[in-house]
């Protein structure tokens, strides 16, 4: 029988799509937190449940070749990253197996072959979205991000795969916050003020806005925040309040307040520009978005004859890169604000043969099939949890020759493969992107034709 403090020498032989090592003791599977396949640890069992173990490294026996230094001093304490332990080689390695159990496995797709990962020459630094929870420390006010699992607050002063920029902004707001004792967030009383800094950064363009999420619209001595913001931050261009005063795990609230500058900024992408608001999904790694997206288009098959259906589509990204070659590109997104600057990116690039509906996409795309709009390719990029029963039902009678699918998540992109392959789909290529280096996460873009 196992139990909590026991100390077992253990020999990985897998792990699981989180990461995590996974070994054997008396029959029982326990999982080893930064442990690599192949190797033999000394473990320390920290917690037992029915079926499995949670176990920490104690000591190596016999260490792997693809084991490294993580490069983040906090790495072991934050929840940011979780296989900088690993060599970056490994890590796509791990990818691209994830991807193949998914697709195997709840796809039930065998022996399909899945393209190796494309990585980053440079996989640091990649990140233009930060997100600082905001809170009290032993010392005073403290931000970086929350620890595994958990939202007790790892202090940073800077981390390895965020823009610099995101770290000196988020380092002043702090300064600013101690020097003028602003109260902040307390989650269990529901007192305080700042919540999180957030942090965007226009990679091509250099704009950068900052978003304090208080629960009031009202920030004392406002003004000494902006002037320190300003004399601070190269390329400033937006300082924002976004109010959030319900208590929950949501990060932003609907209200936005701007103390300075813009109220949104911009990016370039490959040879088009696109507005960036507070609340505005945006892939958050340029440099990969671009290997993405171009990818996408390419698997479309694009001759300048089809019409497009981007579904998901965001403010319009992947279907104005579409718009390019396509006859006409129909976009579908759910988030109101979105649909709007999707039109507005629309104007600014110059591209008139691209339309914008609001709505969930299960419920317009059957109401667009219905007055006899098809489409001949199809682009997909649902959320984590991936797309509705009744849109690929929808897709499955609408047969387009196409479809592409961008999936941020394989368990449900396996799932869906299913779906579209017993209806009369094939996958044709495979081709998965690391967005996230360092990471478990990993995105794909899938071929789909019909046979």
């Amino acid at each position: 029988m196992i139990a909590k403090n026991q100390v077992f020498e253990i020999e990985i032989t897998g792990q699981t799509h989180e990461g995590l090592g996974v070994g054997r003791v008396d029959g029982m599977a326990v999982f080893v937190q930064g442990a690599i396949a192949g190797e033999k640890v000394v473990a320390k069992i920290i917690k037992v449940l029915k079926n499995y173990a949670v176990a920490r490294i104690e000591s190596f026996i016999e260490k792997s070749p693809d084991r490294t230094e993580p490069f983040c001093p906090v790495y072991k304490r934050c929840g940011g990253c979780n296989l900088q332990h690993m060599t970056y080689e490994r890590t796509l390695q791990f990818k691209r197996q994830v991807v193949i159990d998914n697709l195997e496995r709840i796809g039930g797709l065998e022996g399909i072959h899945v393209e190796p990962v494309i990585g980053m020459e440079t996989p640091r630094r990649y990140r233009n979205k930060a997100q600082y929870p905001v809170g009290m420390g032993d010392n005073g006010p403290i931000a970086g991000f929350f620890a595994p699992r958990s939202h007790e607050i790892i202090q940073t002063e800077e981390c390895g795969i965020q823009h610099p920029t995101s770290d000196l902004a988020k380092n002043t707001v702090l300064e600013f916050i101690r020097a003028n004792r602003i109260p902040v967030y307390d989650e269990l009383t529901h007192k305080g003020l700042i919540r999180h800094v957030v942090v965007k950064v226009g990679f091509a363009t250099g704009e950068v806005m900052v978003i304090l999420v208080s629960t009031s619209s009202i920030i004392p001595k406002k003004d000494k925040l902006v002037s320190l913001l300003k004399e601070r931050i190269p390329g400033l261009a937006s300082i924002v309040v976004n109010v959030n005063d319900k208590t929950g795990n949501v990060i932003l609230g609907s209200k936005n307040i701007t103390l300075y500058g813009k109220d949104t900024i911009e990016d370039k992408l490959g040879d088009l520009f696109f507005e960036i608001s507070p609340l505005s999904f945006y892939q958050i790694n340029p440099e990969q978005t671009l290997v993405l997206y171009n990818k996408a288009v390419e698997y479309a098959g694009l001759t300048g004859k089809e019409t497009v259906f981007d579904l998901y589509c965001g403010i319009g990204t992947i279907s104005l890169f579409a718009a390019g070659k396509a006859k006409k590109v129909i976009g579908v997104e759910s988030v109101p604000e979105a649909v709007e600057a999707a039109r507005r990116n629309a104007e600014r690039n110059r591209i008139n043969h691209a339309e914008f509906y609001c709505g969930n996409a299960e419920d317009v795309v059957p109401e667009l099939y219905r007055q006899g709009m098809k489409a001949d390719v199809v682009i997909v990029d649902p959320p984590r949890k991936g797309c509705d029963e009744v849109l690929l039902k929808t897709l499955i009678e609408m047969a387009p020759q196409r479809i592409v699918y961008v999936s941020c998540n394989p368990s449900t992109l396996a799932r869906d493969m299913k779906v579209l392959h017993g209806s009369g789909y094939e996958p044709q290529k495979v081709q998965p992107v690391d967005m996230f280096p360092w990471t478990n996460h990993v995105e794909c873009v899938v071929l789909i034709t019909r046979l």
